[in-house]
């Protein structure tokens, strides 16, 4: 009998979606291998594997069968996905160019641990950008900017998506946001083009730039926009919420309620950074990976206050998350310390945190990064997180904030279809 492996509904698909991996015609019991295989746009292998017996069919499927070892144990559909690694250490699987996929090659080998077999292979395309998503390069005023658009006139809800301080124009999380029905801009701010790497300012005006021009798209829903931000992005989404009246939602990704590292100019007054001690960096020695940690001043202490971004005199709704094993700063603390203010002023807010989650939440079945070099700083930094925890928080994260943005900017629930 031929074996045959499988991924379903269809082997083209959006990064984000679960998929159902299958074999079939195997020998009852059959002891097998899977691995899968991505090659990055700059050439670098990522790969994971996992072992698996068949049943008495002669069968295998990762949503019911277990792994017996490799890359992870246990029932997990998609964790020939999420616990992909690269071959080189210390790198990051993030996409460049959104227009097209990443490939992944499954393949079904004989035995446990021994490729030299091969039973039956596929290939699984995931997609960034849904199909009839536009993307639009976006160089208006000071504006360094992708604007992704879905099919259809809309209205739909209007997202800014704010990386870190890695800088760059960061385009697939906002793509994919757009393929499930979000106006989206991806904004740059930081070493990017004419951008300096390490501005010696921030100034509002440049955000609200950004959410006006976001305002005029015909395809925007009017009743204001939202902002979502990872790390600096993240404090820069509650800045943005807090001083910008056109934000009506925000949502802070492993950030702080604290504006960090570079001070925010507004109309009439400047917020400065968070004070920290670079001599409380830690440095692995063989390694050389530096931990921040405990870089950043004790944010309980009164000196640091005139640095905190005041949420509570927002009417924009928030929600934060953050993992309980961020290794790069302590946003589950500045989480907390943002909350009680908002809560203290009789304000509903949002907040989650995820055991074993690392600094870098991502969209679903990105695999987690734990070290990588920061692009900016040029060192390695340690993000934190274990492998199957921040998989898992990533799944439910990103249900959260869709679910968030569908309900503060469109009164609504999730359409059906974009789930």
């Amino acid at each position: 009998m031929t074996v045959r492996l499988s991924v379903l509904p269809s082997l083209r698909c959006l990064f984000d979606e679960p998929v159902q991996i299958r074999v079939a015609g195997l020998q009852p019991q059959q002891a097998v291998t899977l691995r899968a295989s991505l090659v990055d746009e700059s050439g670098e292998l990522f790969q994971s594997h996992a072992l698996y017996r068949a049943g008495s069919g002669g069968e295998l499927d990762l949503s019911r069968s277990p792994a017996l070892g490799g890359s992870y144990l246990g029932v997990e559909p998609m964790g020939l996905l999420w616990a992909l690694r690269s071959k080189t250490p210390y790198k990051r699987l993030a996409k460049r160019n959104v227009l097209t996929p990443f490939c992944v090659d499954l393949e079904v080998y004989e035995g446990h641990g021994d490729t030299n077999h091969l039973l039956g292979k596929c290939t699984n395309e995931r997609w960034f950008l849904g199909e009839g998503v536009k993307r639009i390069s976006v160089r208006e005023g000071r504006l360094r900017a992708t604007l992704f658009l879905p099919p259809g006139p809309g209205p739909f809800p209007g997202l800014i998506d704010l990386y870190g301080s890695g800088g760059g124009l960061i385009e697939y999380r906002a793509s994919l946001l757009a393929s499930r029905g979000f106006v989206t801009l991806a904004l740059a701010y930081m070493s990017f083009e004419d951008i300096p790497a390490m501005p010696k300012i921030l100034e509002l005006s440049y955000f609200e730039e950004a959410v006006n021009f976001l305002r005029k798209q015909q395809q925007v829903k009017d009743t204001g926009i939202g902002v979502l931000g990872l790390s600096k992005g993240g404090d820069l989404a509650l800045s943005m919420a807090t001083f910008l009246p056109g934000v009506k939602a925000a949502v802070s990704i492993s950030g702080s309620s604290f504006n960090s590292f570079i001070p925010l100019k507004g109309d009439g007054f400047t917020i400065p950074v968070h004070p920290y001690d670079l001599g409380r960096v830690k440095i692995s020695d063989e390694s050389g990976i530096v931990d921040f940690s405990d870089v950043l001043d004790d944010h309980m202490d009164p000196a640091t206050w005139d640095c905190r971004i005041p949420v509570e005199r927002s009417s924009a709704k928030f929600l934060f998350l953050s993992g309980l094993d961020d290794m790069n700063w302590k946003s589950d603390l500045y989480c907390q310390d943002a909350v009680q203010r908002l809560q203290q002023h009789g304000q509903e807010v949002e907040f989650y945190s995820y055991a074993g989650a690392g600094h870098l939440l991502e969209p679903p079945y990105l695999p987690l990064c734990k070290v990588s070099i920061h692009r900016v700083l040029g060192t390695l930094v340690h993000w934190g997180g274990q492998w199957r925890e921040h998989a898992k928080a990533q799944e439910d994260a990103w249900r959260r904030i869709q679910a968030f943005f569908w309900q503060h900017l469109m009164d609504s629930d999730i359409p059906k279809s974009k789930l």
